[in-house]
């Protein structure tokens, strides 16, 4: 049974950071790839970032590039993303879901509980 745990969102400030974690349990990092799935306020779902399996490629959306880091450790079952110069519209609910490549990680996939990020002064 594929389960993910996210946490690590909270209230920061603009121009604050974050790291979220994805604990993952029920099959192998090494076999899947991650992505980071942001549902914000009256929008659509939007991959925001994703690793693959090998953890050799990454991928970032136009939105976060630059600004977020994605990577993980297989040791741990855990998946990170370090949030930097966070923006008001970086504010919603972060979920991260599995595929076999990022390019198949499709928004919808994510149905874990999510953490709540939210940017305001």
């Amino acid at each position: 049974q594929l389960q993910f745990v996210e946490s690590g969102g909270g209230l920061v400030q603009p121009g604050g950071s974050l790291r979220l974690s994805c604990v993952v349990s029920g099959f192998s990092l090494g076999r899947h790839a991650i992505g980071w799935v942001r549902q914000a306020p009256g929008k659509d779902r939007e991959k925001v970032s994703c690793i693959s399996s090998r953890g050799d490629s990454t991928y970032y959306s136009d939105s976060v590039k630059g600004r977020f880091t994605v990577s993980k450790d297989n040791s741990k079952n855990t998946v990170y993303l370090q949030m930097s110069n966070l923006k008001p519209e970086d504010t919603g609910v972060y979920y991260c879901a599995a595929g076999p490549s990022c390019i198949l990680i499709h928004p919808s996939s994510a149905w874990g509980q999510g953490t709540q990020v939210t940017v305001s002064s």
